[in-house]
C-alpha cells in the first residue's frame, strides 16, 4: 500500500505537534527546565524563599544539597513578610549561608525603604542583605526613568552598606538590569536570573549568583507556591561567606 505524501506530512505534523505539547508540559510542570542544565557543572547552590512557601522545615531544606538561602524580609517603606521570623531563626540553626532580600519599591523614598530594612532584618546574617530590583504591578507597561530608580536605590544601597558594613548584592532581571544597573554600582555583586540559560550581562560584569530556575521542587515545605526558586554562586562556599564580612 502506498501513502499519500500529504498523509505522510499530516503524521510528521501530528508527530511534532505531539512532542512540543508533551515538552511544554513537562516544562510547565517543572519536571524539566532550560537553565537546570546548564547550571549542572555549578556546584554551590541554593534557594529564596518567601511566604509563599508557607512554613518551612529547614533542617529538611537544608540536607539536599543547597549551601545558601537568601530569605524574603521587607517590601518597599512598610511591608514585612509574614514569614521572615521564622524562617530567619529556622534557617540560622541550620548550616546554611542564609542572608535576607528586600524587594526595590519604585514608590517610595530610599531611605524610608532601608529604615524598613533595618528595622526587620538582624546583623548576624551570613550573607548579605540583597535588594530584588524587578517589575511589578503597572511598572511592567510604564517601566519608571534610570533617574527614578537610580533616586531612589542609591541611598537605600548606601544605608544598607553602612548599616550593615558590606554592600548589597543585587538582584535583577536581564531587562532590569539593562534598563538600570548596567554600567553602575560596581561594588555590588550582581544577582541575575537567566532561566533559559548562562547569563551573560551587556557591560561585561561578573556575575556572582544566577538564578537559574524558578520550578524546582525540594522537600520541607508546603505553602501556596509549589515550586521554589534555585541559584547557583559563581563563587565557592567560603569566598560567599566573605561577602558578609564587613569591610
Amino acid at each position: 500500500m502506498v501513502v499519500s505524501r500529504p498523509r505522510l506530512f499530516a503524521g510528521a505534523a501530528l508527530v511534532v505537534v505531539a512532542t512540543l505539547a508533551t515538552v511544554a508540559v513537562l516544562v510547565v510542570t517543572g519536571v524539566i527546565w532550560p537553565g537546570r542544565l546548564f547550571a549542572v557543572g555549578q556546584h554551590v547552590r541554593g534557594v529564596d524563599v518567601s511566604s509563599y512557601q508557607g512554613e518551612i522545615d529547614w533542617p529538611v531544606l537544608a540536607d539536599q544539597g543547597i549551601d545558601f538561602a537568601w530569605i524574603k524580609a521587607t517590601e518597599g517603606s512598610s511591608s514585612v513578610d509574614p514569614r521572615f521570623a521564622a524562617n530567619w531563626a529556622g534557617a540560622t540553626a541550620t548550616g546554611l549561608l542564609v542572608g535576607a532580600y528586600h524587594f526595590l519599591s519604585f514608590d517610595s523614598p530610599g531611605e524610608t525603604q532601608a529604615a524598613n530594612v533595618i528595622a526587620t532584618v538582624p546583623r548576624d546574617g551570613t550573607l548579605p542583605i540583597a535588594v530584588d530590583v524587578e517589575f511589578y504591578a503597572d511598572h511592567f507597561d510604564s517601566p519608571p526613568p534610570r533617574e527614578q530608580v537610580e533616586a531612589i536605590l542609591t541611598p537605600l544601597l548606601d544605608k544598607l552598606a553602612a548599616h550593615y558594613g558590606t554592600p548589597p548584592v543585587l538582584y535583577a532581571t536581564a531587562e532590569v538590569y539593562d534598563r538600570y544597573l548596567a554600567g553602575a554600582y560596581p561594588d555590588h555583586p550582581i544577582w541575575i536570573r537567566s532561566v533559559w540559560g548562562p547569563p551573560s550581562l551587556p557591560d561585561g560584569r561578573a556575575w556572582t549568583i544566577w538564578q537559574y530556575s524558578p520550578r524546582d521542587r525540594l522537600a520541607g515545605y508546603q505553602g501556596e507556591e509549589y515550586f521554589i526558586d534555585m541559584n547557583a554562586s559563581a563563587l565557592s562556599r567560603e569566598e560567599l561567606a566573605m561577602l558578609a564580612q564587613p569591610r
